[in-house]
């Protein structure tokens, strides 16, 4: 693995008195793609929300870049150059996709959409287009596109193929790939298990706010049996 950008160390994140995350360390390499596994409830998207400040960890810490970002604001660790991609999306329907892109930029940023377009030229196509008219693939590009134009250093993705077709779950597929060739950090959050072992470098599996196992890929595919006892209900 090489030098982490991203590391979790021990958190204990609750939601009031419920306590979901506990001693969780994770981390994630700088270029690399690490996805995380499980089963509905078990911690997933508490553990990304804990890395973007939405629901903070009560202790532990966690550092990105050389830096712990724990206890800060949602709006200052994205502006550190955290990207957050929520399940749920969170576009603005009434709004022109264009004017989604402009609610992506950080105050003071110059609006340069050029990238994203490359790398979802049909929303080039609609953008004028409100953005709930768009089909489903269509929000999601739009939502890691809304994204995409902050220039963050790490991407940290949820369910991004949640709904969708097969179709469209590979070329999402395809663009986590090409985004990681393009140098981004990736901490991807699937259900999807065939998705995760194509795309990531290492996974983490987690178990009601535990991680029983994290590896390769290779090290997950050979104590594949056992471990997938953690995926199911």
């Amino acid at each position: 693995m090489s030098d982490p950008i991203l590391t979790l160390d021990e958190i204990n994140t609750y939601y009031g008195d419920a306590h979901i995350l506990h001693d969780l360390s994770a981390e994630v390499g700088e270029g690399e793609v690490v996805g995380m596994i499980g089963r509905n409830g078990a911690g997933k998207t508490t553990t990304l929300k804990s890395i973007i400040g939405l629901q903070p960890p009560r202790s532990g810490t966690i550092t990105f870049d050389g830096e712990r970002i724990d206890g800060k604001k949602p709006e200052t660790i994205a502006q550190r150059g955290v990207g957050y991609i929520p399940e749920e999306r969170n576009i603005f329907a009434n709004l022109s996709v264009r004017e989604n892109l402009l609610v992506g930029l950080h105050r003071g940023q110059e609006p340069d959409f050029d990238v994203v377009f490359d790398y979802f030229p049909r929303l080039e196509d609609r953008v004028d287009q409100r953005a709930g008219t768009l089909s489903g693939g269509e929000q999601q590009m739009l939502a890691i596109a809304r994204t995409l134009v902050s220039d963050p250093e790490l991407l940290l993705i949820d369910e991004p193929t949640e709904g969708l077709m097969p179709t469209l779950v590979e070329a999402i597929s395809g663009i986590v790939e090409q985004l990681n060739e393009d140098g981004y950090s990736i901490f991807l959050v699937e259900q999807n298990l065939d998705l995760v072992l194509n795309v990531a470098d290492r996974v983490y599996v987690l178990d009601t706010g535990e991680s029983p196992f994290n590896g390769t890929i290779e090290e997950f595919q050979a104590e594949r049996e056992s471990v997938e006892k953690h995926l199911t209900v």
